[in-house]
């Protein structure tokens, strides 16, 4: 059996933070009921890329957040379609949500008024910037908390303008953030018989994300500048320009500092006794970063790694998304993975980073179609008649 197996969640978000969450859950065992607005879904289904196939055409970001969940369709809008939810609400463990603060409470769908059915549901609300605090009712998007959050203020090149990391960093450490949560709370209840709300701000995740860069403003009252690849508090660790153009990433320690400088013939520095100890290169730093590109720029990216790879020293090539995902240890530990999908046919996918000794791993299911379970669900889990299903859905509640 997965870990999670016999935990259901009810999943009213929607877009990257709240599905990558449910997602995670429901390749651990858990069981994850979307709902979806019917007739269009969650928006992500139209967003590119666009994978075409014989059958139709699916959104490839979509497949990427809502594999391996039943989906089914209900209007939140309809006094008929709030009564499904509320019922629904009683048959899980866990409901999942991200509309904006007050939003649910609209419709009777709030944690106050599911607690009160039922006392032991665990309730995750996920918002930009939290249930409470002057913030509460602004509006954002990934790049607005990544900009508000710090890390763009960390990112890009000495003397340049911020940057954004590649991928949505504050989407997907806040599904992170979340699956974190819906753990702790499901825990805390098998102890304690009680359930919660999390209140989850994408804002206070990225602030939580800080660590070190708050360990130093903290203790020196450093307000850190970009520095590229270059760590503020270690040298060497930064990336390094080899002689056929590609790119390593060097990263050690004072043990590694004396093997590094002798496979790149700096023989006088891995003599030298002061610059043995990092403290010493920080202070001398533009010398010794200049000395190590020179030295580094001398070898291509294979021999480098292969130097470093035979006496110890931390290093890796910078390897772009072709080479990752083709990789020799990528294919063994069985990072990529494919389903069969009705529409489009084979699409691979990449696996939860979990192996397990003790439970079964990871395993995946193609995404839904939309609304694709809404008729079972309502048969099986709630007892509904097929009359009724077919009053629900002329009345487009469902």
């Amino acid at each position: 059996m997965r870990p999670l197996e016999g935990v259901t969640i009810l999943d009213l978000s929607r877009v990257l933070a709240g599905p990558f969450a449910s997602m995670i859950l429901a390749e651990l065992g858990a069981s994850v009921i979307k709902v979806e607005q019917p007739g269009q879904g969650d928006e992500t289904r139209n967003y590119e890329p666009i994978v075409k196939g014989e059958g139709g055409d699916v959104s490839a970001y979509y497949m990427a957040f809502n594999r391996s969940k039943k989906s089914i369709t209900v209007n939140l809008r309809h006094p008929e379609g709030q009564a499904l939810i509320k019922e629904l609400a009683g048959t899980v463990d866990v409901v999942l949500e991200n509309f904006p603060v007050g939003t649910l409470q609209k419709y009777g769908l709030h944690y106050e008024a599911l607690a009160v059915l039922y006392p032991a549901l665990i309730y995750a609300s996920c918002t930009g910037f939290g249930m409470t605090g002057p913030y509460a009712h602004r509006k954002g998007y990934d790049t607005v908390f990544q900009a508000m959050g710090g890390i763009m203020s960390l990112t890009g090149e000495r003397g340049g303008g911020p940057v954004k990391p590649g991928l949505p960093v504050a989407d997907l450490t806040s599904g992170l953030w979340i699956a974190i949560g819906i753990l702790s709370a499901l825990a805390g209840r098998k102890t304690s018989g009680k359930g919660c709300q999390l209140d989850f701000s994408m804002l206070d995740g990225q602030v939580g994300l800080l660590s070190l860069a708050a360990a130093r403003f903290f203790t020196l009252g450093e307000v850190p500048e970009r520095m590229g690849t270059e760590h503020p508090g270690r040298i060497p660790s930064a990336a390094f320009v080899c002689s056929d153009g590609k790119w390593v990433q060097i990263t050690g320690a004072d043990q590694h500092w004396t093997p590094l400088c002798r496979l790149l013939g700096l023989e006088a520095w891995a003599d030298d006794p002061v610059l043995a100890k990092n403290a010493q290169r920080l202070a001398r730093r533009d010398e010794v970063m200049a000395g190590l590109a020179r030295a580094i720029a001398l070898l291509s990216r294979d021999e480098l790694c292969r130097r470093c790879d035979a006496v110890g020293v931390p290093a890796g090539p910078i390897l772009n998304v072709q080479e990752i995902l083709s990789n020799e240890h990528v294919a063994a530990r069985g990072m990529v993975d494919s389903f069969e999908h009705p529409l489009i046919g084979k699409f691979p996918y990449l696996r939860l980073p979990f192996q397990f000794k003790g439970f079964d791993n990871p395993t995946a299911e193609r995404p839904p179609l939309l609304g694709e379970q809404t008729e079972t669900v309502l048969l099986e889990r709630l007892g509904l008649s097929a009359e009724r299903v077919a009053h629900l859905r002329r009345e487009s509640v469902i």
